[in-house]
């Protein structure tokens, strides 16, 4: 199936420069964030307990919160959980609110909510100590780091080495983004949204792969051409695919994002992001990086000649004497 009757002509790569600065805007946004005000991590991370309680009709969330405050002497985080009609709530505490009554949980809940309460059910509650947290959290910047590892190295040996570098540049600028802006909604970091963050890494770099293998392609066909047309023709030969792919996603994405539920809300809310941002990537940024890249570009820049000069002069034991002219 294809969305143009012909092949488009449009210069993706005239417009890099532009591409470069919305980028960097948006890199120095998220990094800035990142480093202001770091991401807000859930329990998964952070430790603590999760409280979730169904009432029977509308929950007054000051008045639940005050008695939790009066009886554990510090603050708690409240919030409806789920559809109006549910009357859920779900209650977070601190790890230093439940350290001496874990064993007693459910029987203290249950103490306090009966003073006001005549009938109420506790779903679930969900305990995570302060080791396994931060456990979770090393694990998880882990799995980050050799994924991106293992893609540079499959990308380098199935194309070249600058391919793998354009993908995992790529692949940062796509994550980064999506912290960026999770730290600035300030929507708790949890091993879910881990796993949405490994799903935008695949898909990317799905699509990345695929302009990645149209440019091998129409190299070998192009031999003469301008390396920067022979990119431009790759990206407008798989753009139908490309739009028809993030498209369809998108609107799957979406439809688990209005009509899922609380419960996957943040990790389709980090998908939706993820693949505006991948698409967007896979165009003007991991195929300007390959550009940038190329050989004969690198020939024509001045700072990479001045620093392959440097190593010009240097001599090493399996340097070869220099010929006097005769």
């Amino acid at each position: 199936m294809r969305i143009f009757k012909t092949t488009p002509q449009w210069n993706f790569l005239g417009r890099k420069k532009y591409a470069f600065v919305i980028s960097a805007i948006l890199l120095l946004a998220s990094i800035g964030g990142l480093i202001a005000k770091g991401l807000t991590y859930g329990i998964d991370f952070r430790g603590g307990t999760l409280i979730q309680i169904q009432f029977q009709e509308d929950p007054p969330l000051a008045e639940i919160r005050e008695l939790f405050e009066k009886r554990i002497n510090t603050s708690v985080n409240i919030t409806t959980f789920g559809e109006v009609e549910d009357n859920e709530v779900i209650i977070t505490l601190s790890q230093d609110a439940i350290q001496d009554r874990a064993m007693e949980l459910t029987d203290l809940v249950s103490e306090i909510l009966k003073s006001r309460f005549d009938t109420f059910d506790i779903r679930r509650i969900t305990t995570v100590g302060p080791k396994v947290g931060s456990q979770l959290k090393t694990k998880a910047l882990q799995a980050a780091i050799f994924v991106l590892i293992g893609i540079l190295i499959y990308i380098g040996f199935r194309f070249k080495v600058r391919y793998g570098v354009a993908a995992v540049v790529a692949l940062f600028h796509d994550v980064l983004i999506t912290l960026g802006i999770f730290v600035y909604l300030e929507k708790e970091f949890t091993i879910t949204i881990v796993a949405a963050v490994l799903t935008i890494i695949g898909y990317s770099l799905n699509d990345t792969i695929v302009v990645f293998d149209r440019i091998r392609e129409n190299v070998a066909r192009f031999p003469k051409k301008h390396m920067e047309e022979v990119i431009n023709i790759s990206v407008n030969e798989s753009l139908s695919r490309t739009i028809l792919t993030s498209i369809t996603t998108f609107l799957v994405v979406f439809s688990l994002f209005s009509l899922g539920g609380k419960i996957i809300h943040d990790f389709c809310f980090a998908m939706l992001i993820g693949l505006v941002v991948g698409t967007y990537s896979s165009v003007f940024v991991a195929s300007p990086v390959v550009l940038y890249f190329d050989p004969i570009q690198l020939q024509k820049n001045p700072t990479y000649r001045r620093l392959t000069g440097v190593f010009d002069n240097v001599k090493t034991p399996f340097s070869k004497p220099k010929r006097k002219k005769a």
